[in-house]
């Protein structure tokens, strides 16, 4: 059973029987992906710290944002979310130091005046990067997600960008080596998506050889976790965390979401059903008790999964705070959308409930 009751008009969620909240009752460490502007929304902070430990900022500290030109730093937001964690007590994960996709990099990185910049300047240009961020940082950020979205979602095996053309694979390796040396106490994270899938797993789990054959510190790999209802890979997660067992690597559940409204078919075909799919919003007006129902059950599997590995996961963070503030209710089309544990009040879901049954249930095995 569950309670939220108010205080000072903000929301406050636990579980009645056992009188615990999600941070109270994770066997891992409960995180969530919060917008820039949360210092600016004093009404989110009770949910947040009451519910959260680790928090990632969604984009006020992605090369673009701190970076956007050679001649300019933007720490401003990046400085107050981190300032405001640490008085909140919350761990922050720094997201992300080399994004690997040429649309979420500054051009700039990989230009040497007029040429694209050869590798010696582009993996130096690296170094500094990281130096200054994870340096400006050290103590501040517990967590980093060193490399972002490096493997490729077609028959390569790395993604075509800026950094493979210049450097090849040494930019992911270097890019540890360089974030380690920077702070040595923080944890570093290789992230993705889809990579628990039949495929891109094998893919990552290859990366993952590669990069221990030089010994390079990599500490855990994120499995994005962005999940679509009736379609969540519960037997390839398994077989992705067994696999990581298996070779002594962490696994983080980095940004973790089950969407009501399906969204793989925006991409099926050539792209030719946009049109037709940009006008779905079927639950503008509230998501109907029978699809709440279906969400709550398949979270519960998931993290009955989940809590059969924790020598594996060290973390699993969602990724926003409530239905409200999730960036699926603008991508990869506008509509309302609900996927999270927490409606747009704040208040507590099914999933929510679910979730912390199984939760419940782990602790009392």
């Amino acid at each position: 059973m569950l309670r939220a009751f108010c205080l000072f008009g903000l929301i406050l969620v636990t579980d009645v029987v056992s009188g615990q909240s999600l941070r109270q009752a994770s066997p891992w460490a409960a995180g969530v992906g919060l917008a820039d502007r949360i210092p600016d929304n004093p009404a989110d902070w009770s949910l947040l710290t009451t519910q959260f430990s680790h928090v990632t900022p969604e984009n006020c500290m992605k090369p673009a944002a701190l970076r956007p030109s050679a001649e300019v730093w933007r720490f401003e937001q990046a400085d107050r979310f981190v300032d405001f964690a640490s008085a909140k007590d919350l761990k922050v994960v720094g997201h992300c130091l080399v994004w690997a996709k040429d649309d979420r990099t500054p051009a700039w990185f990989y230009m040497d005046g007029a040429v694209p910049a050869k590798k010696e300047v582009l993996l130096a240009r690296m170094k500094a990067y990281i130096d200054t961020v994870v340096g400006r940082y050290k103590g501040k950020i517990s967590t980093w997600d060193v490399v972002n979205e490096a493997l490729d979602d077609g028959k390569a095996e790395l993604r075509e960008s800026g950094w493979m053309r210049a450097a090849g694979e040494d930019f992911i390796a270097l890019a540890f080596e360089y974030a380690h040396a920077a702070d040595p106490s923080a944890q570093l994270i290789y992230n993705d998506y889809n990579n628990e899938l039949d495929g891109k797993r094998e893919k990552m789990l290859g990366l993952l050889a590669r990069l221990k054959a030089r010994n390079a510190p990599v500490h855990a790999v994120g499995l994005q976790g962005h999940y679509e209802i009736d379609r969540v890979p519960y037997e390839q997660l398994e077989k992705t965390l067994l696999a990581l067992r298996a070779i002594g690597v962490k696994a983080v559940v980095s940004e973790l979401d089950i969407d009501v409204i399906p969204r793989g078919r925006w991409w099926a075909d050539g792209n030719k059903h946009r049109a037709e799919m940009a006008k779905i919003n079927p639950y503008a007006d509230g998501c109907p008790p029978d699809v709440l129902a279906r969400q709550a059950e398949q979270y519960a599997r998931l993290f009955r999964l989940f809590r059969q590995y924790p020598d594996v996961i060290a973390r699993v963070s969602f990724w926003n705070l409530h239905d409200g503030q999730s960036w699926l209710n603008k991508f990869p089309w506008p509509r309302v959308n609900h996927p999270l544990l927490f409606d747009r009040q704040g208040k507590p879901k099914p999933a929510y409930e679910a979730v912390m049954r199984e939760l419940g249930a782990a602790k009392a095995r």
